[in-house]
């Protein structure tokens, strides 16, 4: 017997509108982690290669949905997108994407334990630590979001991403 479930075409709640404050407030982790990558010389091309693993691991269609657009946008190809989740398997990936992916996805699933000290290491090994903690606030960022689309069952599709500069 097969069950079917149905596709959610309707959010649980719309945090947005209900508490725009906080939605607001929301924004400001972001941005500024965006500028925390800027400052530390970590590319927004990398960043957005965590968040999408992040929100991979967290099976989170609205942010998939979101950041890959967005990183289509930049530039990045089909194929990379496709096989980011299998990122060790592939050799798609460069020293510095792997040594971001390894810390984003140890932080993502952290419900395993601790982020393991070798995970922190590999990446000092390629990054300093300015660069490392980016990538870190990066990944607890879209990890805060993708819990948001989680609990409000935020439906993908509407998502366009901003004009390239």
């Amino acid at each position: 017997m097969t069950t079917t479930i149905p596709a959610r075409t309707t959010a649980r709640l719309d945090l947005k509108g209900l508490a725009p404050e906080v939605s607001a407030a929301m924004g400001e982790p972001h941005r500024a982690a965006v500028r925390a990558g800027r400052a530390a010389g970590v590319g927004p091309e990398l960043l957005e290669l965590a968040r999408i693993h992040a929100s991979q691991l967290n099976g989170r269609a609205f942010c998939l949905d979101m950041h890959t657009k967005d990183t289509r946008a930049q530039g990045e190809t089909e194929q990379r997108i496709h096989t980011l989740a299998a990122w060790r398997e592939t050799p798609f990936f460069t020293e510095r994407e792997r040594a971001a992916l390894a810390p984003a996805e140890a932080v993502t699933s952290v419900q395993d334990g601790q982020v393991p000290d070798e995970v922190y290491a590999a990446a000092r090994e390629v990054f300093d630590e300015p660069r490392v903690t980016a990538v870190s606030w990066a990944t607890v960022v879209i990890n805060a979001y993708n819990r948001t689309a989680i609990s409000t069952r935020m439906v993908p599709g509407a998502h366009q991403p901003a004009p390239r500069s």
